[in-house]
């Protein structure tokens, strides 16, 4: 999306504007659902089923049963969750991830690696793609989790869930998925995926921050990692927030509802931005695989430059972010390209840009022509 201030929006793996669709229903939901859901009296049962709404609107969009969704604050909340209360549940055991999990999933790792917990981390290849095979060649006899995202954040690279889901659940390990940054992008299907566990986030498909669910199947066992009433079946304790649950589920309707369109129309521009910028920069470099990735998603490396000093002077023309990280005014290259074995160099001179439903394609044209400037101008 275009705002007033001019700048073409390509940073939606960041987050996305709230629709408007979603923003009327958290609204009204603010307006009229005020009442406590825990409450019995008429205020309180019409908040509770606006929760209990939400809730099957986030189950039917990924085909799970509405008991099997637990509302979070967010993406952060649901991995810790799904982590910890396992292990805590374990006490003890090896645990199976890789190297470009987001740090909502690597940082709870490193915290049980500090307390006993033993944790394999799997390499990736030149696309950024985790091998099922070496799941399962990783699989120790006290292994009691596997957890790998869905699509990458930086590549958008997709990873073999299913076909990785499929060997844990035949050697009866519990399967974890970050899938923030997919569900509302392509098809999601816990079935499918034979997932045990599933973060999703609805700030990153046009619902609002701070909110966020967990799927946990079934028979899946989870220890709390919060503690206090028995909210959201004890599992996450307090007052639920209403008005963001009406409003990821009402991102879940709506993405339900435009996702074959929404899935062709991204890929669509995204193909032609990549286009234009290959045919106006030789040498440019996509990082990731050409097919297996979200269909909003390039991240290109530009030769003999900086992204984050191309990043600075297109601030003016494109909101979008590169892969590296800043500490202390030095910039430090992305451990998702490096894994995947770019140089430093290669890393450092990376953008990403990622694609939301409100671009359009004098958007796009427009952004490769700001983006071939700046770069020459470098």
């Amino acid at each position: 999306m275009k705002k007033r201030s001019g700048i073409i929006y390509l940073d939606n793996n960041a987050t996305t504007p709230v629709a408007r669709e979603v923003a009327r229903v958290m609204t009204e939901s603010l307006r009229t659902n005020f009442g406590n859901p825990s409450s019995s009296h008429y205020y309180g049962k019409r908040a509770k089923a606006a929760v209990e709404r939400g809730r099957k609107q986030v189950a039917n969009l990924i085909n799970a049963k509405p008991e099997e969704i637990f509302f979070m604050s967010g993406g952060t909340e649901a991995n810790n969750l799904a982590i910890i209360g396992t292990a805590r549940r374990f006490k003890s055991g090896h645990i199976i991830s890789s190297c470009i999990e987001h740090p909502s999933v690597t940082n709870p790792l490193k915290h049980l690696e500090g307390r006993g917990f033993s944790v394999t981390w799997l390499p990736v290849d030149k696309y950024g793609i985790v091998n099922a095979e070496d799941v399962e060649k990783s699989i120790r006899k006290n292994t009691i989790l596997i957890t790998i995202m869905h699509a990458n954040n930086e590549t958008g690279a997709i990873q073999p869930i299913t076909k990785t889901g499929s060997i844990a659940r035949r050697k009866g390990i519990a399967f974890h998925c970050d899938a923030a940054q997919s569900v509302g992008k392509i098809p999601v299907n816990v079935q499918r995926m034979k997932v045990d566990f599933l973060t999703l986030v609805s700030h990153k498909f046009y619902g609002p921050k701070g909110a966020g669910a967990l799927y946990v199947k079934g028979n899946s066992g989870l220890n709390p990692i919060l503690y206090g009433a028995a909210h959201e079946k004890g599992l996450r304790p307090g007052t639920e927030n209403v008005a963001a649950i009406a409003g990821i589920g009402s991102a879940c309707k709506l993405a339900g509802k435009e996702m074959n369109t929404r899935t062709g129309r991204l890929k669509l521009l995204a193909d032609m931005l990549f286009r234009e910028l290959r045919r106006e920069i030789p040498g440019i470099k996509l990082n990731g695989h050409p097919a297996r990735r979200l269909p909003n998603t390039i991240n290109v490396s530009f030769p003999d430059i900086s992204g984050s000093l191309l990043l600075e002077r297109l601030r003016h023309d494109i909101a979008a972010s590169t892969g590296s990280a800043c500490h202390e005014g030095r910039h430090l290259p992305s451990p998702v390209l490096k894994a995947m074995g770019l140089s430093d160099a290669e890393a450092l001179s990376a953008l990403r840009l990622s694609l939301g439903r409100d671009n359009n394609e004098r958007q796009i044209m427009k952004a490769a022509k700001a983006i071939t400037a700046a770069y020459r101008a470098l």
